[in-house]
């Protein structure tokens, strides 16, 4: 299982306020979580569970994931934001992840998932970024897409484009999150758009305990 290399953060942060009647010893759960969003599949997560003398249905972890609520932290006060968006595909349905980056440290400052893409969705984005993190003086790197421009100029807030660079750090992401998600068939399969974007949060937040 290469994908335990990966592991080099704590497990600590991961809170289980969730849990009232469960069986398994937390540092179990912590360690299944964790385990699962740093690229075990369900199936490999139970076996290692098995390992430690513990039997539990892959229903039983993914509910942990999206019980526990993991969403990467605030308070950040990056000098410039990687901003940009892509397609996740929810069965036959195309939705848009869209993702602030901080191109220094390759952390996640906010992620959220939409049905669509338009200026005033970015705005929202935009807004909830701003509400989580100081962001009034950072400078945003973008694309030529339109909408993205058009919302942080509504906004007043400073904007470059950049095609390369330090850009590159939120199309990296996007690479390492359509990795993941290619474990699933390429798509969330039978999952809601809350469902998803809940384990997408939830990625981002480990992916940053882990850089």
């Amino acid at each position: 299982m290469p994908e335990l290399s990966r592991l080099n953060g704590s497990s600590s942060g991961i809170q289980l306020d969730f849990v009232e009647r469960e069986a398994t010893p937390r540092e179990l759960m912590r360690l299944s979580i964790q385990l699962h969003l740093a690229g075990l599949s369900l199936s490999d997560t139970v076996s290692v569970l098995e390992r430690f003398g513990v039997e539990r249905a892959r229903s039983t972890i993914h509910n942990w994931v999206q019980k526990a609520d993991l969403q990467p932290a605030a308070g950040k006060q990056p000098d410039h934001v990687a901003l940009d968006e892509t397609v996740i595909q929810l069965d036959d349905q195309r939705y848009w992840l869209y993702a602030a980056i901080d191109p220094k440290t390759h952390e996640f400052l906010h992620i959220k998932f939409y049905s669509t893409r338009t200026t005033a969705l970015t705005e929202m984005f935009l807004r909830e970024l701003k509400e989580k993190h100081d962001v009034e003086d950072a400078v945003f790197l973008v694309d030529s897409a339109p909408w993205l421009k058009a919302a942080l100029h509504h906004l007043g807030l400073r904007f470059r484009y950049e095609k390369h660079g330090n850009r590159n750090a939120v199309e990296c992401l996007f690479q390492e999150i359509k990795r993941r998600t290619s474990q699933f068939g390429n798509c969330f399969r039978n999952a809601n758009p809350a469902t998803a974007e809940t384990w997408l949060q939830s990625y981002a937040y480990c992916w940053n305990q882990l850089i």
